[in-house]
């Protein structure tokens, strides 16, 4: 799987681990150690309103020193507050306006959440503010490879900052929004991209203090002690192109404090009567015209699926490699350096955008009600491949989103979406995937035009609020209410029964149950005066399953579609047809509007497995999902052929040959066909390597021979020919 949902949103700096609900304090960090929050004192809601964040990044010792002054006001009468911050980052001190010390603790279990306790009770609707400082690495990853994406990173090629790493301060995520100025420190070779508007051009860093509350004035007869200023952290080293301070200014309440710092070059677009710009390195400069081009049009596509963004325009950035395909901001979409291409691809650029209306826009309200952004955001590209590539190009969507799904299903509900940790692969499947098909088979439900409104209702609603589950379920609801469009569910197929009187069974069923129905049939065919009659049992493995199904019966004429309930796991069921049936006839579901499992399914989804091990390097484990998927499905090209790359990458060459010419015997799906191609080149590979240049120019002949440039095969094939492959790739 090549992308991952960012869209959606992901986990913290260095694969953070995502919040848990607050534990009982231990022993207090920091200033004002030994000094236990009071036991009696009740914990307010704070929400941070308004920043100010310094932070100076060191492209050597890959780390971060921050200053951040928060302004916070209570929703209710109380003196604990609490706020996240990325677990990597260590809190040097917390002041508070008078510039006085302000004890906290940080959860042994929940290393994302301080609890911060003030000096007097606030009451509702008060405000207060506070300075922190802190710091720490922005390189490492934890060492537990299940972990997700890392959202914050920056080394000597450069890096990012992207708002779930927590770098600074946060509160209520990712349902905040506030306003702020950001100051950003970093080599003189870089430019920094990011959220709001930058304040003018940058100017020479300096070593001065940034942020620092003022002093607390003396009393008489009473020396006040120094306070200790947030920017007391020795500046980073100095670098050979000296350092630059770039500032961005946050007017409007939005998620703010995404930033890409990288060597990037401005080229100033327009596309469809919008301003776009446009930062790559200046080698990919000339690709800058057909990415303003393809967001303009994919962005002209939602603005008339969903109603309009404020502001026309958008800012594209490449960012370095990291773990992120992408990643989407207010008025900004990152491309990763490995996914940006001259050919830009659409599909990861389709969800990126489907995040400023599910994301952005309308915010999810809590880490349980993302379902609402990222498995709609996820759904939206379904709807632009639609539209770009007809019904044929939403099926192929559609099917590599069952497949996500199936990979780990049973994790969790996607309505508690809060015990999955952001951007991993369970995430993934439950709330990406498996999300975006509960869209499609509520669209199949209510059909397209009451869908359509649906989400039209919903943007109109919802924008610049935090929405629940619930809230999109009611609107759901009120939908069923209005009259049935004239067509029927997608491709104007005929209506498979009427509309139910209530969504709640399928909500509950599919957004709080773990779990997908696999299906199977047994029926028998009688002759009757006017037709035939169909009587037999629908049986699928779910304990609460309730839900009408379609069937196309294929007769001697034209096909019969007729539709059945399937309530537990076995339900009888009767139609009539008036032409013969076919022998194994039935079809069930022929339209695929249903996430259900099959064993081909579950193979691919066995595949899917591995290929994301593999991208992380991990190919002992990916090749168990292979073997896995074999034993399911000997002749599978597409396993014996992942297989056969995660031997090669480990340098087991003769068991990577073995897989190879196994994967050349079992190309029968026209799906996987270019599996062939590329076969022939990595054992033309092989043989180059073990010094057979003969046996490797067979090879790379019998690649060309395919036609198939899957990839850029035939390029690759032909350099090849010229050139033997070696083990260092030159």
């Amino acid at each position: 799987m090549s992308k991952f949902r960012l869209l959606v949103f992901a986990a913290g700096l260095a694969a953070l681990a995502v919040p848990g609900h607050a534990q009982s304090p231990g022993s207090p960090q920091g200033p004002g150690r030994g000094v236990a929050p009071a036991q009696t004192a009740p914990t307010a809601a704070f929400r941070a309103t308004n920043y100010e964040v310094r932070a100076s990044l060191d492209e050597i010792g890959q780390v971060m020193n921050a200053q951040a002054k928060v302004d916070f006001v209570a929703s209710d009468a109380g003196r604990v507050l609490d706020v996240e911050l990325n677990q990597n980052l260590r809190v040097h001190s917390i002041l508070d306006a008078a510039g006085k010390p302000v004890p906290y603790d940080r959860d042994d279990n929940a290393s994302l959440k301080l609890h911060i306790t003030l000096a007097d009770t606030v009451p509702a609707g008060g405000k207060v503010t506070l300075f922190f400082d802190y710091g720490g690495p922005l390189s490492s990853r934890m060492n537990d490879p299940n972990q997700g994406m890392r959202m914050a990173y920056f080394a000597k090629d450069g890096g990012y900052l992207l708002l779930p790493s927590r770098w600074f301060p946060l509160t209520d995520f990712p349902a905040n929004r506030y306003t702020g100025i950001f100051h950003l420190e970093v080599p003189g070779n870089m430019v920094v991209v990011g959220t709001g508007t930058s304040a003018g051009a940058p100017v020479p860093a300096t070593p001065k203090p940034a942020l620092a509350p003022a002093p607390a004035p003396a009393k008489k007869g009473v020396r006040s002690a120094a306070p200790v200023a947030p920017s007391s952290a020795p500046p980073p080293p100095p670098v050979e192109n000296g350092r630059m301070l770039y500032t961005y200014r946050v007017d409007k309440p939005e998620a703010a404090g995404t930033f890409v710092i990288a060597p990037l070059q401005l080229s100033p677009e327009r596309a469809e009567g919008a301003a776009y710009s446009i930062y790559t390195p200046p080698a990919s400069a000339n690709t800058a015209p057909a990415y303003a081009d393809t967001v303009a049009h994919i962005l002209d596509i939602y603005n008339d699926e969903f109603g309009a963004l404020p502001e026309p325009g958008m800012t594209i950035a490449q960012i370095p490699d990291g773990t992120v395909d992408g990643f989407a901001a207010p008025g900004l979409l990152l491309v990763s350096a490995r996914q940006w291409s001259a050919q830009p691809n659409a599909r990861l650029l389709a969800d990126l955008a489907a995040h400023e209306w599910w994301g952005e826009q309308v915010t999810a309200a809590s880490a349980s009600d993302v379902w609402i952004t990222d498995g709609l955001s996820r759904y939206s590209e379904g709807l632009y491949v639609e539209q770009a590539s007809g019904k044929d190009g939403l099926n192929k969507a559609l099917e590599e989103f069952a497949v996500g799904a199936l990979m780990f299903d049973e994790s969790a509900p996607i309505a508690d979406a809060g015990r999955l940790e952001p951007g991993t692969e369970e995430y993934q499947s439950v709330v990406v995937n498996k999300g975006a098909m509960v869209f499609h088979m509520l669209r199949a439900i209510i059909g397209d035009a009451n869908f359509s409104a649906l989400l039209k209702d919903f943007y109109t609603r919802f924008a610049g609020k935090a929405a629940r589950v619930q809230d999109f379920e009611q609107l759901a609801e009120s939908r069923m209410a209005q009259p049935a469009p004239a067509e029927f569910k997608m491709g104007n197929t005929p209506a498979a029964s009427a509309e139910p009187a209530s969504l709640r069974p399928f909500f509950t069923q599919w957004l709080h149950s773990t779990g997908v129905p696999e299906f199977a049939l047994e029926y028998v065919v009688y002759r009757t005066k006017k037709g035939f009659r169909i009587v037999g049992k629908a049986k699928q493995n779910l304990d609460v399953f309730h839900m009408d199904v379609e069937i196309e019966v294929q007769t001697e004429g034209n096909p019969e579609f007729k539709t059945i309930t399937i309530s537990g796991k076995e339900s009888t069921f009767t139609v009539e047809t008036f032409g013969r049936p076919k022998p194994n006839g039935i079809i069930f579901d022929p339209h695929n509007y249903i996430l259900k499992s099959s064993q081909r399914l579950r193979v691919r989804g066995m595949i899917a497995r591995g290929e994301a091990l593999a991208s992380q390097g991990r190919y002992y484990d990916a090749v168990q999902q292979y073997q896995r998927a074999l034993e399911q499905d000997r002749l599978n090209a597409l396993a014996d052929f992942r297989m056969g790359e995660a031997f090669f990458y480990q340098r087991n060459y003769a068991a990577s040959a073995q897989s190879f010419r196994d994967a050349l015997d079992g190309v029968t799906d026209l799906s996987t066909r270019w599996t062939e191609v590329w076969s022939h080149i990595y054992l033309g590979r092989i043989y180059d390597i073990q010094g057979d240049r003969t046996r490797a120019v067979n090879e790379y002949s019998k690649a060309k021979q395919t036609g198939d440039d899957t990839g850029g095969a035939q390029a690759e094939a032909e350099k090849s020919l010229k050139k033997a492959y070696s083990e260092s790739g030159a």
